[in-house]
């Protein structure tokens, strides 16, 4: 039996020279005194040690910025600035403000009823309306006045309350000082290169503008009864008169004037093309409408159900025809069908031309260094964004419907292609060249069904995104269930929403599982 020896951590011995050169190199100043910080800290079994930073607790946030722990730097600033705030409260601000504002207008309102009731008894007419709405509004304006003393007097309590509070900011920044620096210590040691060190004068300059921009504003605006309008509001027409002599303009206005003066000359100038692009969209539309709400609703029916039984089995094909039978009950079904062609239509265009262009990017680091901004506009632009130049270039209705979509909906399919392209392993495609296969050959037979599956994910997730637009696009004249939704919130008609939102919840579910169950039975085989 062999015999174990632990060692305790207590035992292990370390070169203290050597650490205290390196806690001093990391230090730079005062490097003396955060070597022995740092060896209590180390030499701790359990709890933090007690050691305390007098210049951390006296410099605050300063210390923070010199020493570049900048995580301390923000958490304590905004600290300090709250026991500032009710320093300054309590000290030159007026707490009892606003009642004494609402007290003068209560005032103000009373006199003007005192003055009506006086017309009133010129005229020969009963005052005692207008004296007594005169009589409530003093006796509120007492009560407001009274609030605004109650509120004054506490001023001190205020006052107190935030040197306590600035004490204590202060003592926790003296004590929690040096295990944060040790923090930061641990990974300069393992990244010297990107960890800061030292006591830098830039930072000292950083830390102490900053100190000076944001606290003494901070300060001010929550103490001040009346501040400076400047710091509520930014100040544009003047910025802008500052640049544009017209005085009844402004940055914004000449901005949106030309950028709506160039999209409306540029829809002039393509107009042909636009117009051939609508015409395609709305061919392969009426297609998928002839598919799905000519042919009679029995035929579409049966056809579904059976391609959810052969592409995912009998329990999405028993799902299929539940969800089916709901949209078709609720009167869904012909909007619904259109609600699929339309998505249809999209998810045709988006992988027609995405699974090219991915297949372009995954073998072209190139290409992809440059279609990736444009992938991340078409993907964090919000939704209702895109609707603005679709509205400019092709008009409303279901064809510009369909290319929001597709400008939503293509990029994952674009993303996982080239993704899936790239794991193509290495090895692989060099044993099919070694062969004597083609470039062409290795494409359609080694690097396309090995990225299959994300080619595939993309597919749906395309799918997906496609359908999330119906909703969107009734916007501009789509149609589908994304009109019944609108009409639903323009109305405030809850019923007919929720019915409508869960039949759009059953089309999204029912594609959902028929391609993951056809990609499911395709890996299997």
């Amino acid at each position: 039996m062999t015999d174990i020896t632990v060692t305790a951590a207590s035992d292990v011995e370390v070169d203290r020279e050597q650490l205290d050169a390196s806690i001093s190199e990391f230090a730079g100043s005062n490097g003396a005194y955060y070597a022995a910080a740092f060896h209590k800290i180390h030499e701790a079994a359990g709890a933090p040690p007690l050691t305390f930073n007098i210049a951390a607790a006296v410099l605050g946030p300063v210390w923070a910025a010199m020493r570049g722990v900048w995580g301390f730097f923000w958490a304590f600033l905004i600290l300090e600035m709250i026991a500032w705030v009710q320093i300054g409260r309590g000290a030159w601000g007026n707490p009892g403000a606003k009642f004494s504002e609402r007290a003068e207008s209560q005032l103000s309102r009373s006199q003007e009823f005192l003055e009506r009731a006086a017309e009133a008894t010129a005229a020969g007419e009963d005052p005692s309306r207008f004296e007594t709405l005169a009589a409530n509004m003093a006796k509120a304006a007492e009560r407001s006045q009274a609030q605004a003393d109650t509120a004054n007097a506490e001023a001190i309590t205020i006052l107190i309350t935030g040197l306590v509070l600035l004490l204590a900011f202060k003592l926790l920044q003296g004590f929690y000082a040096n295990i944060v620096y040790e923090k930061q210590y641990t990974r300069w040691r393992i990244s010297p290169n990107t960890v800061e060190s030292g006591l830098k004068q830039q930072n000292l300059l950083l830390g102490i503008v900053l100190v000076l921009v944001i606290a003494p504003l901070t300060i001010y605006k929550f103490t001040v009864a009346s501040p400076l309008e400047i710091l509520n509001t930014f100040p544009e027409d003047q910025f802008s008169h500052l640049f544009i002599a017209n005085q009844n303009e402004t940055i914004f206005t000449e901005l949106a004037n030309w950028l709506e003066a160039r999209i409306d000359a540029a829809a002039v100038a393509g107009q042909g093309a636009f117009d051939s692009i609508t015409a395609g969209v709305r061919a392969i539309l009426n297609a998928m409408t002839l598919a799905l709400i000519v042919t009679p609703w029995p035929v579409v029916m049966v056809v579904i159900c059976v391609v959810a039984w052969r592409s995912a089995g009998p329990r999405v094909a028993i799902f299929t025809a539940a969800a089916l039978a709901y949209v078709a009950i609720l009167g869904y079904w012909e909007i619904s069908m259109e609600t699929v062609a339309l998505v249809g239509a999209a998810v045709i265009i988006c992988v027609v031309i995405g699974i090219p262009l991915g297949i372009w990017f995954g073998k072209s680091k190139r290409a992809y260094s440059f279609a990736e901004p444009v992938l991340d506009l078409m993907q964090t632009l919000p939704a209702f964004v895109y609707l603005i130049p679709i509205i400019a270039f092709f008009g409303t209705g279901n064809p510009p419907g369909i290319l929001a979509t597709i400008i939503f909906g293509m990029p994952p399919v674009i993303r996982l292609t080239a993704l899936g392209m790239r794991g193509v392993p290495e090895s692989i495609k060099e044993a099919a060249n070694a062969f004597g296969a083609s470039r062409f050959q290795t494409l359609r037979d080694v690097e396309i069904p090995l990225a299959l599956p994300s080619i595939m994910a993309g597919v749906n997730q395309t799918i997906l995104m496609c359908l999330s637009m119906v909703v969107i696009i009734s916007l501009i004249g789509g149609g589908g269930l994304g009109k019944v939704i609108l009409e639903a919130l323009q109305y405030a008609a809850k019923g007919p929403g929720l019915l409508g939102g869960f039949a759009i919840l059953f089309c999204a579910m029912v594609i959902d599982r028929i391609v993951q169950g056809a990609f499911r039975r395709a890996d299997q085989d």
